[in-house]
């Protein structure tokens, strides 16, 4: 019985320092890659691992500002700038439409915001891939974005050549993926700027009862300017921008 106990204790030991290994292992595999020189990441993923938080910080920016990355007529709410999407100064009036290609315009917004970004990570692409013995033939190009149903899409127009060895590796071009539905939260926005424009006010539970998974703020201010935050219920992805639309005066009384 004792020397069963034993050889019971010893598979046991065996059995946790097997575990213990695995988990070092699984821990420490990057590192392990990079010391082996293993970790040559494909050009695609190299970039996206580079872009796609600029990208959801650009994105964010631009959400949160009314749809720009620098408001002009913006009105400040909690410290935030938010842009008018819908505005007229006048009393009595209804507001006009002050971005009305809105998807292109943030598409553009969010290229701006991160050009800089994307020459920094092609320059740090091309290093990389040189410092591990490739021949590199890098071509920079224009990018595109794109806001799509449920997506947004970075296209670059870049084109790549790897040879190293008898190995030759060619890319036309590339593109990073953000799964994010601002699409419809813009198709949304644009929508509610145009009973603004007709009725100077608009009915959020129209679109609330229509979209279950949609919440939409609406915060009127002592001025006449109507603060509209869109969110996304299962993501928490928002957009938020600011209308000026048939305001009163104050102390007028209807």
């Amino acid at each position: 019985m004792i020397e069963k106990r034993g050889q019971v204790t010893i598979f046991v030991i065996i059995a946790l320092v097997l575990t213990v290994i695995a988990i070092l292992f699984y821990l420490l595999y990057p590192q392990i890659k990079s010391t082996l020189g293993l970790d040559v990441k494909n050009p695609n993923q190299f970039l996206e691992d580079c872009i796609k938080d600029k990208l959801d910080a650009a994105k964010e920016k631009v959400s949160t500002q009314g749809g720009s990355i620098d408001p002009e007529n913006y009105f400040l709410f909690k410290d935030e700038k938010i842009e008018y999407l819908c505005y007229n100064k006048e009393y009595y009036l209804m507001c006009i439409v002050q971005q009305p290609l809105l998807k292109g315009h943030i598409e553009k917004e969010i290229k701006e915001e991160l050009k800089s970004d994307v020459e920094t990570c092609f320059s740090s692409l091309e290093s990389s891939f040189r410092s591990k013995g490739y021949s590199v033939d890098l071509k920079n190009a224009d990018f595109e974005i794109e806001l799509l149903p449920k997506r947004i899409v970075a296209k670059f127009n870049h084109s790549l050549i790897l040879e190293k060895g008898e190995s030759r590796e060619e890319y036309k071009s590339f593109s990073v993926v953000l799964n994010d539905n601002l699409y419809r939260l813009i198709s949304i926005a644009n929508s509610i700027i145009q009973m603004e424009t007709k009725y100077g006010d608009s009915e959020t539970t129209t679109y609330m009862n229509y979209y279950h998974d949609l919440k939409v703020d609406k915060k009127k201010q002592s001025e006449g300017t109507t603060i509209y935050i869109l969110t996304d219920r299962n993501t928490g992805d928002k957009f938020q921008f600011a209308s000026r639309s048939l305001a009163w005066p104050p102390g007028y009384v209807a």
